[in-house]
């Protein structure tokens, strides 16, 4: 169970869709999570690699290097 509290437009917003399409404002807000919860997991994921590689905690390797570790070389 998820208790939210939206700004007042956004409310009205979403009041307005859900009675407009005969859907519940429920069903909206779990689209709208559903549609964008990989790109909030991916973004998470690119600045915690940031974080990692500027404070010298992991480092990168070369793409060539990386072609011939799995055999995929010229």
């Amino acid at each position: 169970m998820l208790d939210l509290r939206l700004p007042a437009d956004i409310e009205k917003r979403l009041e307005d869709l859900a009675r407009k399409t005969g859907r519940s404002k429920s069903y909206f807000v779990r689209e709208a999570i559903v549609e964008h919860l990989d790109d909030l997991e991916d973004l998470y994921l690119a600045e915690e690699r940031l974080r990692e590689l500027q404070s010298g905690e992991s480092g990168t390797i070369a793409l060539a290097d990386l072609m011939k570790i799995h055999g995929m070389e010229n």
